[in-house]
């Protein structure tokens, strides 16, 4: 085995690829490579500065580390796209092309049989196939969707080099038997949208991102509604008809009723057979006491 060395790692993978007969996928396969040389052509990578695996669906690449990953990012996040509008806007339905796409960096040590050896490049095909990037690019419109590891984003893209924007790239985190990887996806996080509309999905088991934390509007619902602030008194009709038909006596009070210096709140029904002394306040008007001049 060849001693480890510091590697940027492509990997370029075709969605519903399994689903498609021969003929159709010996086409999604050479559209890949096409799409894959002309992005890396694009970023001023040639054939010296890389190396090659196929994996059926995907492609995997072993880019030099003098080679500039900004360059490569800028190709990815423009040439890639267009080059997809391109050959599925020509393209029938079952030949239509959609790739996710992930860039790493790290060590990898190539063995006797020219296999690739390295826990970052582990890492790397995990992020691939993440459920958090299979769920972005089917929720998207366009027909690519790209993360990069953590690492490679603390070195480049958080530095929001031009055709990079850093915030255009949201941290998620993706489930491996390792632990949780920290991953950085571009564009929206999948579910963004409902979950701003409808606070977050249950039941997923996954943290899609650091989308912050808020209240929804009215409250959680574990807590009763704050009383109303206090008003004037105001009196409504007499109580309704009672058991024999009879208007039951006296009014009908509702909200707080100030009474002889003291208040009485909710709603109070048939206030009689008791002397009231004091004034009286009723809907912002004053009854004076009994022998007191009105």
């Amino acid at each position: 085995m060849t001693d480890p060395v510091n590697r940027t790692i492509l990997l370029l993978d075709i969605e519903r690829f399994s689903h498609r007969d021969d003929v159709e996928q010996a086409y999604l396969r050479r559209m890949l490579y096409d799409i894959t040389d002309r992005a890396l052509h694009s970023a001023g990578i040639d054939e010296t500065l890389r190396l090659r695996a196929d994996r059926g669906d995907s492609v995997m690449e072993l880019i030099d580390a003098n080679a500039s990953v900004t360059a490569l990012l800028r190709a990815l996040l423009t040439e890639v796209p267009a080059e997809l509008r391109a050959v599925n806007r020509m393209a029938s339905s079952s030949a239509q092309i959609r790739l996710r796409g992930v860039v790493a960096n790290g060590f990898v040590a190539i063995d006797k049989h020219a296999g690739w050896v390295g826990s970052d490049l582990n890492h790397a095909c995990r992020l691939l196939d993440a459920e958090v990037l299979r769920d972005a690019l089917r929720e998207r419109s366009d027909d690519f969707a790209l993360c990069v590891s953590d690492a490679l984003y603390a070195g480049v893209v958080r530095h929001d080099h031009p055709g990079v924007p850093a915030d255009g790239f949201h941290r998620v985190s993706v489930a491996s038997k390792n632990g949780p990887l920290t991953a950085w996806l571009y564009g929206p996080v999948p579910g963004t949208a409902a979950d701003e509309a409808s606070g977050p999905a249950l039941g997923t088991g996954a943290d899609h991102g650091d989308t912050g934390e808020g209240k929804a509007p009215g409250g959680s619902g574990d807590r009763p509604a704050p009383l109303p602030a206090p008003g004037p008194a105001t009196a409504t009709p007499a109580a309704p008809e009672g058991r024999w038909g009879v208007m039951a006596p006296g009014p009908c009070f509702r909200g707080p009723v100030t009474i002889g210096g003291g208040t009485v709140h909710g709603d109070q029904n048939n206030l009689t057979g008791n002397q009231i002394t004091g004034d009286i306040h009723l809907g912002g008007g004053r009854r004076r006491e009994r022998g007191e001049e009105a």
